[in-house]
């Protein structure tokens, strides 16, 4: 049965009926979803260095992407609102694409070094030019790494703010860049780098972006792609067994045939019948000529 105001789909509506999930569903949207960022949301969004976005075209081609930049740089603008800066990239521009033509954005973090937990939140995007944004959030830091200056921001509007379970979250570490000391600092040590010295941002230098890792850059060199693999071919169509002769009904027995007469037994009647002959006609005596067809 629907009820109104609850979050959610209509697909995943019906197929929590159909899995018997209603009920969990029902006590899950009451607990955890809201439509705005309470205290707790925003200081764990305060902390984050990155995120997972996920975007769709006007035909609902879907893209999903991942942002990094120091903590804060998804910024919390008031309850129902965030941005973040979209630093210089390959120029496909995929994602701000996908915004202009469909403005629903889902946004996902996972904390995997402190809290192991993750926050999902759902809303409507718009693409914001730097001077536009500075003049409305004159409060907004001006980022001194060349390579972290917003070429435009992400505006977004809360619609959904809600938990992503820790149990299946990995704990992960960070651990120090093995890095050349200064001068004077002896030899390669393991110390912690500082991060604008360890990340490229904004670099067009293909090897620290790491390379042509995949090798399609060697393939599209070659003037070739690597052809889609070929579908499994089609089992034979199955042939039906012949089916077996059906047998034929036994012949109806025919009329009995005499057996053959021996020629001594066939010599020994014809001699009988004609001296049976030759005995009739003498009782009657000699007959006049009437004709050959009488």
């Amino acid at each position: 049965m629907e009820r109104a105001g609850r979050p959610g789909s209509d697909g995943e509506h019906l197929l929590q009926q159909r899995l018997g999930t209603a009920d969990r569903a029902d006590r899950f949207y009451d607990e955890q979803v809201l439509d705005h960022l309470n205290v707790r949301m925003r200081e764990f969004i305060g902390r984050q260095e990155m995120f997972f976005l996920a975007t769709a075209d006007r035909r609902g081609e879907c893209d999903s992407t991942f942002r990094a930049g120091p903590p804060g740089f998804l910024r919390v603008l008031d309850g129902r609102t965030l941005a973040y800066p979209e630093y210089r990239g390959n120029g496909v521009l995929a994602s701000l694409g996908n915004i202009e033509e469909n403005p629903h954005v889902g946004i996902l973090m996972v904390d995997f070094f402190r809290d192991r937990i993750g926050l999902h939140v759902n809303g409507r995007a718009r693409v914001v030019e730097d001077d536009e944004m500075r003049a409305r959030h004159p409060g907004l830091p001006v980022d001194p790494v060349p390579g972290r200056r917003a070429v435009v921001w992400v505006e977004v509007a809360v619609e959904e703010a809600y938990i992503h379970c820790a149990k299946h979250i990995p704990h992960l570490q960070k651990v120090p860049v093995r890095g050349r000391g200064r001068a004077g600092d002896g030899p390669r040590t393991d110390r912690p780098r500082e991060p604008e010295r360890g990340r490229a941002w904004g670099t067009d230098d293909v090897k620290r972006k790491g390379g042509d890792f995949f090798g399609a850059a060697a393939e599209a060199r070659e003037g070739r792609r690597t052809p889609p693999a070929e579908p499994p071919a089609a089992p034979p169509p199955r042939v039906s067994a012949a089916p077996a002769p059906v047998p034929r009904p036994p012949a109806a027995p025919g009329p009995e045939l005499p057996e053959p007469a021996r020629p001594e037994e066939w010599l020994e009647e014809a001699e009988r019948v004609l001296a049976d002959a030759r005995r009739r006609a003498a009782q009657k005596g000699p007959q006049p000529f009437s004709g050959w067809f009488r």
